[in-house]
């Protein structure tokens, strides 16, 4: 009976779309409990039993890199769901990380124990790459060079009460009027729906995953989390929510995903600097396709998603559009001359994030244009 039930759920892109969205799916099979993997008890109602989860612990944190030679912290089986916790560090002072919490009024509890005891416990990169706290990596086994890894959201879910963000002068693309650097905690309300800045100022809490990699190819060594590139990393796109599904060329046997970078909120542009960065948990399933890819893409209930990537905001832009017009071609069968008639008049272009070095712009391609498709997975 348990074989039938994950047959059905894990039959397809628009049955997990549906299933998402219509606020679960049904829980499923025994855990595993394989390097540093642990399962929680006492899950509210509508949230997903994974088959391995990753927790937090300093041991399976990685700071601020990605690389080939990066260990594996758990491993996982295609079609395992598979639920990673992320903490974020912002704002929490290295040198006396206890201060953070009674500094803002909040309090000193197992996750903010947590935090701090990772804070203390694991190292930067000796090399000096800087970065975000990550967790992982993951191994999928069955994944090789040369494949696409299909990385399903399942669930995303908020593990604190607060974020923060800052505000940091210096900047050339920032008003000449900032000239202070502040930090701004953000409270969330008790259904952790919306976040307040001050007395009147509430935001709709939209959390996402800021980073989510695959490890990039051997012979690129290790580099820093802070500008995304063809393997992944810190895209920062808000669409990248519940529901949605993300495509990453695979580099190195297992892929080794890392993610970490929680968002609670954020405007595209992330022109601050930071959205609202928190701690978060996120609920994935991963797909191997044995077809190959050179930029990732990703897919929404109502859209397809192309990115453009590059240091010049200019050239970001012109690899989005370029990547519009082939994947309108290439996927779903236009000419190149109807794929750009098709890009001007329906792909909204939008800035994703002007901060992270490699400057991104994303093109929304809307499903509902096409009327005689039927869509389903677009790699099957």
């Amino acid at each position: 009976m348990i074989e039938k039930i994950k047959k059905s759920n894990r039959s397809g892109r628009r049955h997990f779309i549906n299933k998402v969205l219509a606020g679960g799916i049904v829980s499923m099979a025994m855990p595993g409990t394989t390097m540093g993997a642990h399962i929680q008890s006492k899950k509210p109602k509508n949230i997903i039993d994974p088959d391995k989860v990753l927790r937090s612990f300093p041991e399976n944190m990685v700071w601020g890199y990605f690389g080939a030679d990066v260990p594996p912290k758990i491993k996982v089986k295609e079609k395992e769901i598979v639920e990673i916790h992320s903490v974020s560090t912002s704002g929490i002072p290295r040198e006396n990380p206890k201060s953070f919490y009674s500094d803002n009024n909040l309090p000193f509890d197992d996750h903010a124990k947590e935090i701090v005891e990772i804070i203390e416990k694991v190292p930067p990169e000796p090399s000096g790459i800087r970065g975000h706290m990550l967790t992982g990596p993951v191994y999928v086994e069955g994944a090789m060079p040369g494949d696409t890894l299909e990385i399903r959201i399942h669930d995303i879910r908020l593990r604190s009460d607060y974020g923060v963000n800052h505000v940091r002068p210096g900047r050339d693309d920032l008003p000449v009027e900032i000239q202070e650097r502040k930090s701004f905690v953000y409270k969330y309300n008790k259904d952790r729906t919306k976040a307040e800045l001050v007395p009147g100022v509430e935001i709709e809490l939209k959390p996402f995953m800021g980073v989510m990699a695959l490890s990039p190819p051997p012979e690129m060594g290790r580099v820093s989390s802070i500008p995304p590139g063809f393997f992944g990393g810190n895209f920062d796109l808000k669409h990248l929510t519940k529901g949605t599904t993300l495509f990453l060329p695979v580099s190195v046997e297992g892929g080794l995903f890392t993610t970490g970078d929680a968002h609670g909120a954020q405007g595209n542009g992330e022109v601050s600097g930071t959205a609202i960065e928190t701690s978060m948990i996120l609920v994935a399933e991963f797909i191997i396709h044995k077809k190959e890819i050179k930029m990732p893409t990703a897919e929404t209930p109502d859209h397809f998603i192309v990115f453009g990537l590059d240091p010049d905001l200019d050239e970001a832009m012109k690899q989005a559009l370029s990547e519009s017009v082939k994947f309108i071609h290439e996927q779903l069968g236009y000419s190149y001359e109807e794929s750009l008639s098709i890009a001007s008049t329906a792909v909204d272009f939008e800035i994703t994030q002007v901060v992270d070095r490699t400057e991104g712009v994303h093109g929304m391609i809307p499903k509902s244009i096409f009327t005689k498709k039927k869509f389903q997975y677009w790699y099957a």
